[in-house]
């Protein structure tokens, strides 16, 4: 008998032949082939969800400019109703104190050294006083900037100005005004019905215009200044022939137009 010791057989068992029998395979003696039971499979839980992005509200650059555009509405607002404001209290104290234009007329008038050259030029000294009469009893009016004008149908004999004034409630104020025509050009038809004028009766017709700034006064309430403008049409200055030098006022004062 062979005593020699049979080697150690390791590894995996050999694989079980089919059966053509039609039974199944004895599979491996318990204790055989795997000495430790089998562990189950190990278990992979999925990766965490990527961490959010930074969160932009899309209401926060709404929200600023709805605010922006609250702000410029109530700024509207706001000046709207100051403006409102202000019309209703000078419509107010409109009503109440309703100015009036004042009243001017040519009080008296004269001319000294007045001649009419063959040249068309016109030379004389031209003495006026205005009667300014303030109709209002509860306003005061300030004149500011007055100028004056003599003229003979459309064209300028001679210019002034006058000094500003202030007229109290109610008051009349003689205004004086001197013109001075020094060799002044006019139309040749001008200095030809001046002359005719002056040989057909001795009465020539000028006309006087006078335009101002003025504002009225009622206390601590002054109105914004106006344009004033005085209309003396058809003034008479008299000479006694048709060759005199001297002449003056015909007839009454003269009343004149004011517009504003």
């Amino acid at each position: 008998m062979n005593s020699e010791p049979k080697p150690v057989v390791t590894g995996y068992p050999a694989a079980a032949q089919p059966s053509y029998s039609g039974t199944a395979a004895a599979g491996p003696a318990y204790g055989s082939s795997y000495p430790y039971p089998a562990t189950a499979p190990a278990y992979y839980p999925p990766p965490p969800p990527p961490p959010p992005g930074p969160y932009h509200d899309p209401n926060a650059v709404y929200g600023h400019r709805n605010s922006s555009s609250l702000f410029i509405r109530r700024l509207i607002i706001i000046c709207i109703s100051v403006f409102l404001i202000i019309a209703i209290v000078t419509f107010i104290l409109w009503l109440v104190l309703r100015f009036r234009l004042p009243e001017v007329a040519v009080s008296a008038a004269s001319v000294s050294s007045f001649n009419v050259s063959n040249s068309q030029q016109v030379t004389g000294n031209f003495n006026l006083t205005f009667m300014v009469r303030n109709r209002n009893q509860k306003m005061g009016i300030f004149y500011d900037r007055v100028q004056a004008a003599v003229f003979y149908g459309s064209d300028s004999i001679s210019e002034t100005s006058l000094p500003p004034f202030y007229q109290g409630k109610g008051n009349s104020t003689a205004v004086p005004a001197r013109f001075a025509a020094v060799s002044a050009y006019v139309d040749p038809d001008v200095a030809s019905s001046i002359l005719k004028e002056r040989s057909n009766g001795g009465v020539v017709n000028f006309h006087v215009r006078i335009m101002a700034w003025v504002r009225f006064r009622a206390g601590a309430w002054r109105t914004r200044r106006h344009v004033m403008r005085v209309y003396c049409d058809n003034v008479r200055i008299g000479f006694s022939n048709s060759t005199s030098l001297i002449g003056s006022l015909e007839g009454a004062p003269k009343t004149c137009r004011v517009d504003v």
